[in-house]
């Protein structure tokens, strides 16, 4: 039997990561096990004990890769034409559809992993730091945080209430309440954005 290179461990080590970010989400951290997440990348429960302390250890390095990849998305967005409004906007759209509702696993880390976090108070750094990132990408200081909460708190009841008209609704009213948070006013910038 050969022996793993050390560049084929990393490589095995962030698929089990980015397997975990998106089993974590997709299933909740507690109905995901280890050997749900090792089976997914095609590895045996035992290699985990080599890779990673615990469970906690790998949950806590599964959303932080999940926050930095909606980071680089964000930053993605920003880089196209348009400014930071349309990336706003493309963000809002996109955050608030069917879609991104059905889709668990590869959604937003701060809905994905919110009610897990909730429940595991030595895990929440992780998770405080990337919804902070997050809102701050939005707008800085109470604009952000609120525009942030919107979209989560809306997410989460939409796929709560998913198959019912509700769901539908709670999307639309969301999707308006978000973009109003931000919209610059008559006489400057956006809602929170520091004047130059």
């Amino acid at each position: 039997m050969s022996r793993v290179t050390q560049a084929e461990a990393r490589a095995n080590r962030q698929r089990v990561v980015e397997s975990a970010s998106r089993l974590f989400r997709e299933k909740g951290v507690h109905d995901a096990s280890v050997a749900d997440v090792m089976r997914s990348v095609g590895m045996t429960q035992g290699g985990f004990y080599k890779q990673f302390a615990s469970k906690a250890a790998l949950v806590d390095e599964a959303a932080a890769e999940a926050f930095s990849d909606m980071l680089r998305r964000l930053a993605a967005l920003d880089a196209g034409e348009g400014g930071h409004d349309a990336a706003w906007s493309s963000l809002v759209d996109s955050y608030l559809s069917p879609e991104a509702r059905d889709d668990h696993g590869s959604g937003c880390p701060a809905a994905g992993f919110a009610g897990d976090f909730a429940r595991e108070p030595g895990l929440r750094d992780t998770y405080a730091a990337g919804v902070r990132d997050m809102a701050g990408w939005i707008a800085p200081g109470e604009t952000g945080l609120a525009a942030l909460s919107t979209l989560v708190g809306a997410l989460l009841l939409a796929r709560a209430t998913a198959g019912s008209p509700l769901s539908e609704e709670i999307l639309s009213a969301a999707r308006k309440a978000a973009v109003r948070l931000t919209e610059r006013t008559a006489d400057g910038p956006r809602a929170g954005t520091p004047s130059a």
